[in-house]
């Protein structure tokens, strides 16, 4: 996603562009164009019948009132909740309208008002620089400081997922956990997680303030000059280890990319005669739903990858075509920095019993996003739909348990992964790999035996 990564950028992907891992996206590519063709049809149709009974007909409305009146329809007609349980959704439009609505700051004042009654952190308008810099930064770089940010779910302030790899975040040390309190002078709190997120990107070589709380409540104060930082969302290596070859893949978020890169790392790593496969999928919050399925899709042979819940309650079974990219041991690593398309790959793996899955529990967040634009360059993030792993477990809240629990030390939070004494995790998942081959060596002497 960005540089300024946040929980909040899980979205579905409208264009779906070419897959390299095979043809399950038309499934889902079917499902978004379904919902966002009816957004369209219905936005039209009200607009033709004057919105609504007794209300001002759009065409005596100013483009601004008409950019509210847009925004309103377009999460009317695609919100999770049709029912808006508890809040008074058509009251809250005519109220908008009530008031004057004289600039285009007006008018971003006004659906920032109107979607703050939703309680729903991931249901956010974004400003013409914020929908751009959450749309490019699935191209996989933007220029900022390298903060992944996050909002745990029962929570209001911003907190520090992780830092990216040679980002100036990184340089200065920012620990996982850390509370973003101000940005600029300007208050996390006021800002909100796409205002901070917004706040720490600019131009390469500008110098942005920052105020963290770190996890064992100290205050920080630091002066971080930004700059582009390539995401790298794939890295793969060898690990040698008792005599054993493995394979390292380490998917930092799911960009457009992610697949494409998945699958010659894959073919790479089974170049070097890799005996298991180390699937590291931590401190990953997540990105394009597409990206992560069509990984999904490299790794099980026509089982089920997710349950996607619409609005109207309908569940369909999204399913992974016949054929894998790699069939042998795999062992997928996660912490709380796991989240979003990321735990629905987990789920997957996990439920599946095609991986054994080491690690801490996920960060929970079972609720997708789709990106609506608007005809100003601004736009929408709308959470439509909500999605179970294949045996049916809401990720919500709860998010994705280990098959194995591993100690969390801030320095393994830390852990660069570049080399294999600094990361205890690493080692662990090496001997579950080892342990699997055991296995899998006592069964085909037993077979033999018989």
């Amino acid at each position: 996603m960005g540089d300024e990564q946040t929980i909040a950028k899980e979205t579905l992907s409208l264009d779906s562009k070419g897959a390299a891992l095979g043809s399950l996206p038309a499934t889902m590519e079917w499902w978004v164009q379904r919902g966002v063709r009816k957004l369209r049809i219905c936005l039209f149709v009200l607009i033709l019948a004057g919105f609504l009974l007794g209300s001002t007909p759009v065409q005596a409305l100013s483009e601004d009132q008409q950019l509210v009146v847009e925004a309103w329809s377009l999460v009317n007609q695609s919100y999770v909740d049709p029912t808006f349980e508890g809040v008074p959704w058509r009251r809250l439009r005519q109220k908008a309208l009530e008031q004057p609505i004289p600039s285009r700051e007006s008018a971003y004042e006004a659906i920032d008002a109107m979607l703050a009654p939703l309680g729903d952190p991931f249901t956010r308008f974004l400003r013409p620089e914020q929908f751009k810099a959450l749309t490019d930064s699935t191209a996989g770089s933007i220029s900022g400081v390298g903060m992944q940010l996050g909002i745990n779910q029962g929570e209001t302030v911003v907190r520090v997922l992780s830092s990216l790899d040679g980002s100036p975040a990184a340089a200065a040390e920012v620990q996982p956990g850390s509370v973003v309190l101000a940005v600029e002078g300007d208050s996390a709190k006021d800002l909100g997680l796409e205002g901070v997120a917004a706040a720490l990107r600019g131009p390469s070589g500008t110098v942005v303030n920052i105020d963290l709380e770190a996890p064992d409540g100290g205050h920080q104060s630091l002066s971080l000059e930004r700059r582009t930082v390539n995401l790298r969302p794939v890295r793969s290596r060898r690990l040698r280890e008792d005599g054993y070859t493995y394979g390292l893949l380490q998917i930092k978020q799911f960009t457009t990319e992610v697949p494409e890169l998945v699958s010659t790392a894959l073919a790479e790593l089974q170049n070097k005669c890799i005996e298991g496969l180390i699937l590291d999928l931590r401190n990953n919050p997540g990105g394009l739903v597409t990206s992560g399925l069509k990984v999904g899709d490299a790794l099980l042979d026509a089982q089920p990858l997710v349950n996607i819940r619409d609005r109207n309650g309908i569940t369909e079974t999204i399913t992974a075509d016949a054929g894998t990219l790699y069939h042998g041991p795999m062992v997928v690593l996660i912490n709380s920095g796991t989240a979003s398309a990321s735990e629905i790959l987990a789920g997957a793996l996990k439920d599946n019993e095609r991986a054994e899955i080491l690690g801490r529990p996920t960060f929970g967040k079972g609720l997708i996003q789709t990106l609506i634009p608007l005809n100003d360059g601004s736009g929408l993030a709308v959470t439509v739909a909500r999605y179970e792993t294949p045996d049916g477990y809401d990720i919500q809240s709860a998010g994705i348990a280990p098959n194995q629990v591993l100690v969390a030390s801030t320095q393994e939070m830390l852990a660069v992964q570049e080399e294999d004494g600094q990361d205890p995790w690493l080692g662990r998942a090496m001997v579950a790999l080892q342990n699997q081959l055991h296995r899998h060596e006592k069964h085909i002497k037993r077979t033999a035996m018989t």
